[in-house]
Formats: C-alpha cells, sequence, structure tokens
C-alpha cells in the first residue's frame, strides 16, 4: 500500500467509525475534531460520539428496518454497536444507552489506538491528501464555507430540534405507570404519563399558543425535517395528530384506572441508574419558560426539573447524488470521501453505518483495490445507494427503511414475517460478500 496515511475530519459516530475501520487495517489516521476547544449549539460534553437529540438507537430486532441495518453492522465489525452493546439500558425492543457512558467509551477506543493521532483543532478547509469528512449536520461556519466553495454551493440544509430530558425524582408518580408497549421489553423501560381527554385537550390548547424560541440563522424557507419534527409543529397540524403520533395510548393500559389513556407521553432512561428520563418525540423550538408550563401541564411532569431543554439548530447535508460516486468518494476529488449525516444519511446508526462504509472505501482506495459491492438487498446496500443515485430529483435526508429494499420473490401479507424474510434475504447476501472478500474482514 503505497500510502498507509489518512486524515478524518469530526469525531462523531461516522467519524470515529470510519478512523477505526482504517486503523485496523494498517492505516495511519489523523483524527480532527474541534472538541473540546469548540462545541456547536447542540454538544455539551467534551466527549466524542455524543448522541445529542436521543438516546434510543432504535429498534433492535432484525425484522425491523433499524434493527437490520445494526445487524448488517454487527456482521461488518462496527465499533459503535461494540460499544453500545457495553453500556445499553432497558428500553424494549429497542437499543437504549447510557449517553455519557457511550460518548466516553468511544472516546476511549480511538484515543487509546495505536495508529490513530487525534488532533483537537477546527479544520476549516478540506485537507491535502486521502481524507474523510465526516463533520456532521452541525459542520462548522468555516468550514461550510470551504465546502461549499469547492463543491459550488452544492450543499442543502433543514432544521432539526432535540428533546428535554427532567429528572427521575422530580417525576409524579402518582400519575405516572410503568410498562413498555404491548408489553414488549422489561416492565420498568418506559415511564408513562397519562392523560384524560380534558387534560390532553388543555396541553393541546397551550401548546400550539405558545411562544417559540428565535433561531439564530435566518430561516427563510428552511424546511424542518420530519423525522426530528418539532412537537409544537406536529400539533398544529391537527388536534388528533400527536395522539397518533408520539401521544399514542395503543398497547398500553393505566393500572389506576384499568383503561387505556386518551393520550400517553413516554419518557425514556437517559442512562443505566435511570436518575434522567428523555421525553419521547418531544423535540421543540419552544422558550424554556414555555417548556416549563406547557409540559407542566402533564400531570405526571407538573413538578419536572429539567436537566436540558430541547432545542433547535439548523443542520446541513450535500446534494450527494450529484457530488458522490458510489463509495462515497467525491467525484471531482476522488481521494476525499464523505461519511455521515453530512452525505444526507438520517439517524445515529445510519451515521455510523456510513462511516463504517466509507472507512472500508478509502482503505481499498489506498489498496489500490476496488472495494467490494454491498448486495443491494442488504440494508447499507441500499441505503448508500440511495445516497448516491444520480436519477434522485428532489434529494431529503434518509433513515433505514425496508422500502428501499428490492422486493421479495413472493408476497407475503404479514408485516412482521415479511420483515423477517427480508432480513434473513440480506444477512445471507451480506455473508456471502463478506466471505468473498475474507481478507478484507479478517482483523
Amino acid at each position: 500500500m503505497p500510502n498507509r496515511s489518512a486524515t478524518v475530519v469530526g469525531a462523531g459516530l461516522a467519524g470515529c467509525e470510519a478512523a477505526f475501520q482504517l486503523a485496523q487495517r494498517g492505516v495511519m489516521v489523523t483524527l480532527v475534531e474541534m472538541k473540546p476547544r469548540q462545541k456547536t449549539p447542540a454538544h455539551k460534553s467534551d466527549w466524542f460520539g455524543e448522541l445529542v437529540c436521543s438516546n434510543s438507537l432504535k429498534a433492535d430486532r432484525p425484522e425491523t428496518a433499524a434493527g437490520l441495518l445494526k445487524a448488517e453492522m454487527r456482521l461488518l465489525g462496527s465499533l459503535c454497536l461494540t460499544v453500545a452493546a457495553g453500556c445499553a439500558v432497558p428500553a424494549g425492543g429497542a437499543l437504549a444507552v447510557d449517553r455519557e457512558a457511550f460518548a466516553r467509551g468511544l472516546t476511549e477506543a480511538v484515543t487509546t489506538h495505536p495508529l490513530i493521532t487525534v488532533r483537537c483543532e477546527e479544520q476549516t478547509d478540506l485537507p491535502a491528501g486521502p481524507c474523510i469528512i465526516a463533520t456532521g449536520p452541525l459542520t462548522s461556519n468555516a468550514l461550510y464555507d470551504a465546502l461549499s466553495g469547492a463543491l459550488g454551493g452544492q450543499t442543502l440544509h433543514f432544521y432539526d430540534a432535540a428533546a428535554p430530558i427532567v429528572t427521575a425524582e422530580s417525576i409524579d408518580f402518582t400519575h405516572a405507570f410503568y410498562a413498555s408497549r404491548y408489553g414488549r421489553g422489561g416492565e420498568e423501560d418506559y415511564v408513562n404519563c397519562p392523560m384524560n381527554r380534558p387534560e390532553y385537550e388543555a396541553f393541546y390548547e397551550a401548546l400550539v399558543a405558545a411562544e417559540q424560541a428565535p433561531l439564530h440563522e435566518a430561516a427563510g424557507d428552511l424546511p424542518v425535517y420530519e423525522g426530528c419534527m418539532p412537537v409544537e409543529t406536529l400539533a398544529r397540524r391537527g388536534a388528533d395528530t400527536l395522539r397518533y403520533g408520539p401521544l399514542k395510548p395503543v398497547g398500553l393500559r393505566d393500572p389506576a384506572t384499568g383503561h387505556r389513556p386518551w393520550a400517553v407521553v413516554q419518557l425514556r432512561k437517559e442512562d443505566a441508574s435511570g436518575s434522567r428520563y428523555n421525553l419521547v418525540g418531544f423535540q421543540t423550538n419552544l422558550k424554556f419558560g414555555e417548556q416549563r408550563r406547557v409540559f407542566g401541564m402533564i400531570p405526571a411532569l407538573h413538578k419536572a426539573e429539567y436537566v436540558r431543554y430541547g432545542v433547535m439548530h439548523r443542520n446541513t447535508f450535500l446534494d450527494s447524488p450529484r457530488l458522490l460516486a458510489a463509495d462515497f468518494s467525491l467525484r471531482r476529488r476522488p481521494d476525499c470521501f464523505f461519511a455521515g449525516q453530512i452525505t444526507g444519511v438520517e439517524g445515529y446508526m445510519e451515521s455510523a453505518a456510513a462511516g463504517l462504509f466509507t472507512g472500508l472505501s478509502l482503505f481499498c482506495r489506498l489498496a489500490g483495490r476496488a472495494a467490494p459491492a454491498l448486495p443491494p438487498e442488504s440494508m447499507l446496500g441500499a441505503l448508500t445507494h440511495y445516497v448516491t443515485d444520480a436519477s434522485v430529483t428532489r434529494f431529503q435526508p434518509m433513515g433505514a427503511s425496508m422500502g428501499l429494499l428490492p422486493p421479495l420473490p413472493e408476497r407475503i401479507k404479514d408485516k412482521k414475517q415479511r420483515g423477517a424474510a427480508l432480513a434473513a434475504r440480506s444477512l445471507l447476501a451480506l455473508e456471502g460478500m463478506i466471505h468473498a472478500n475474507e481478507d478484507l474482514f479478517r482483523l
């Protein structure tokens, strides 16, 4: 291998995963991260791989899209999933982690690797030589300007938001109960905060009338990404929208009444000890005082103490179908690769998976060999194809979805059985690809 060194910019999930994959294959990596010297508005800690919007990494059952992606990543040797396994917290059928332990574990894994050198500074331009840009949707202004100039302005924006976090001791359990929807998972995976009809209607009216925080940038016509829609924006679509969305009561029964509530706010553990809880689906851009007032109308949260209020921020991603080749390299500069959410994949695990894929792609480029083609039947293969598909006319961020996969030869009506069949096909195809490239995956 003539060049055994590369630069990775950004130590989020994608950057850490990419750097680790390269280093494990003998490449000397310089990992450039502006923390702890400089942070984005959404980041708080000094650790790498900080989870901002949620501690949930979504479903872990292989018959689901998110679970299938994780199963594929485990086959490919994902660092992020190895770390996640050591700091998981109960979350029903989902994989959720203690945020701090996860970030700490990821940081330790890359900073102690003998072939990874960490440089804590802001990268303000595209590095010379082989590199991966994994700065995420919150790319710093200086690097964004450099990217925009180099790419002819072909970058896009949208807004997304994060949900508040409250202390466990401030939850009023005379108005709450533990349960997982449909009894899936452990009995104490979620705290459920029920509302009857009058309580919900009063909450709804207050929510849609509440005052929002001003955005630091001029919003113009920038869209809000559907996957992180602020709860107040979602509520304005109709009085029952929340009851069919994040506040849906199906699969739950309030032990105090013996009946299904009119609406339910679910809280999910933020840490293994259960000292902090995240308001599931409550991404918001309300002013902090309004969050206390309006969310305090939920009976179980009338005395809630907030560890973090919800925030909204601008995200950036590339017009990847026009800019990136199939291996996530820049068409106009083949030794420069992009990874993670800046490419337009949406979600923590999707970002990590893109980092894993890009690390493998750059290694193959350095080794002078063609990167193995991911099976189109695999979730990662389908997702990377979507991101780089030049026929996509109106490109928007995309997370793992069974709708991305080619249909099965036979029609299966049952959704769970169909998901299981798609997963089995995907994993079989991916195992075949790994076997055919055994030297690449034998670490």
